[in-house]
């Protein structure tokens, strides 16, 4: 049986911040953000925009009424959940409307757990052929005003639909995974932003897919030259550059190929920052809606990596007529976001959410969106859809 992803969305924040403004009042050269890591804007969540709006607004994007009467899981990958006991997940089930006969549940494992999502969803289309899985990276990057990390963070969140005879790409049944135990990127219960080692977890990743690679050309003998593209998770758009040139670099005719890949699979990660769970499927969804090179029955390999860390590496094939699938014009409506000044983007991106002592949202502010948190009251979450 074929299985893979059938339809691909996505959605972000209508805000966005140059990172060249952010140079400037950080007295750092442009050139550190833009060729240094490969980025050039960042998404900007304001306080009403979380992992469960912008994971509904990517899913409505793609789902049909009938869509939502076949699916029977909805599986959210995030490191940035906004509850500690409900899944975002059962959230965005009730704001889309889905049957109610369905499993919603959510998964953590830093950058890799949508990839997870998406392996469970594969394993339970096999099972019942019929159903159909939402698969959803939703997560927004936020490391605090001067930090280390500032110039990578971002918003945003991919939507998959998982279902036999897919109209995008076909899974391969070909998965080789490794777990590390080690701290390179943490985010304990008591602090406001991650902790992070950045040159150990830089050389983690790279190391985890050097030696994930090689057991995985062991187990399933296929080279990298069996592939038209790779598309790896994007922290930041330099360190899956260096991520192919470490295990292309004895293959100078692949490297290139790849190279070329590569630099249209991160159009859309350049300008919207690192989405964590996402980061690797909006870099896949940016390869397909900015290539001209690829055609249908081509391979494209995938490396998913979270820190703590687990890795994977599995591959796929595209499907005749995938093209039809996709938004052509997504880099125009990436375009049309509203520009923030460094001082309004720290004022937004960085709010709180006021709550008094009856657990009621304090002040909350309008939001016109499609999907936004509109009160919490009693504590709890209220979220309205237009």
């Amino acid at each position: 049986m074929n299985i893979g992803i059938d339809k691909i969305g996505f959605a972000a924040p209508n805000y966005v911040l140059d990172l060249a403004d952010l140079a400037q009042a950080r007295n750092i050269d442009p050139n550190k953000f833009k060729l240094g890591l490969l980025q050039s804007q960042m998404a900007v969540a304001p306080v009403t925009q979380d992992i469960v709006t912008l994971g509904a607004q990517a899913a409505q994007a793609i789902l049909s009424e009938k869509d939502k009467e076949q699916i029977d899981m909805i599986i959210v990958g995030t490191e940035s959940s906004i509850d500690q006991s409900k899944a975002a997940a059962v959230f965005i089930h009730g704001l889309l409307d889905i049957n109610p006969f369905a499993r919603s549940i959510e998964i953590k494992e830093a950058c890799y757990g949508a990839t997870a999502g998406l392996i469970l969803a594969k394993t339970h289309i096999a099972q019942h052929p019929n159903s159909k899985v939402l698969v959803i990276a939703s997560d927004i990057a936020k490391y605090g005003i001067a930090s280390a990390g500032e110039a990578t963070q971002g918003a945003g969140a991919i939507a998959m639909l998982i279902s036999a005879d897919p109209s995008i790409l076909i899974l391969h049944n070909d998965s080789v995974c490794q777990t590390r135990d080690i701290m390179d990127f943490w985010r304990p219960n008591e602090d406001k932003y991650p902790r992070v080692n950045g040159k150990f977890s830089t050389e983690q990743y790279t190391d985890c897919l050097t030696t994930t690679f090689a057991e995985y050309q062991k187990r399933t003998g296929k080279k990298l030259a069996d592939f038209a593209a790779m598309c790896l998770h994007i922290p930041f758009s330099k360190q899956g550059l260096k991520g192919i040139q470490a295990i292309a670099q004895e293959d100078s005719k692949t490297l290139n190929r790849l190279t070329e890949r590569f630099q249209e699979a991160i159009v859309y990660n350049k300008i919207v920052g690192n989405i964590y769970t996402g980061s690797i499927f909006l870099s896949f969804l940016s390869l397909l809606e900015n290539s001209q090179s690829l055609k249908a029955g081509d391979n494209i390999l995938f490396y998913s990596y979270g820190s703590g860390a687990v890795c994977e590496l599995f591959s796929g094939h595209l499907v005749s007529g995938y093209q039809q699938h996709l938004q052509p014009d997504r880099l125009h409506t990436l375009n049309q976001r509203t520009p923030l000044t460094v001082e309004a983007y720290e004022a937004l991106f960085f709010e709180e959410i006021q709550v008094d002592e009856t657990g009621q949202a304090v002040d909350l502010p309008v939001d016109e969106t499609d999907f936004a948190l509109v009160d919490i009251q009693d504590h709890k979450r209220v979220y309205r859809k237009k």
